[in-house]
């Protein structure tokens, strides 16, 4: 959680610092980091989804 705090708190330093200068944001639009979300949760959905057929044929074979 450390982590995330400090991210956090870097990235706002770094925007307020952006905002100073006048200089654009170095950051994609909204509908931009939604994307990203969504692909983040599809590779951890196809991760548990294979995980839970290897643990599925594990225990078909050792049955």
């Amino acid at each position: 959680m450390r982590d995330y705090l400090l991210s956090l708190a870097g990235g706002l330093v770094v925007g307020i610092l952006f905002s100073l200068v006048n200089l654009p944001l170095p950051a994609p639009p909204l509908v931009g980091i939604f994307g990203m979300v969504g692909i983040y949760l599809g590779g951890v959905f196809m991760d548990s989804l294979f995980n839970s057929l290897k643990e599925k044929r594990k225990a078909s074979v050792s049955q």
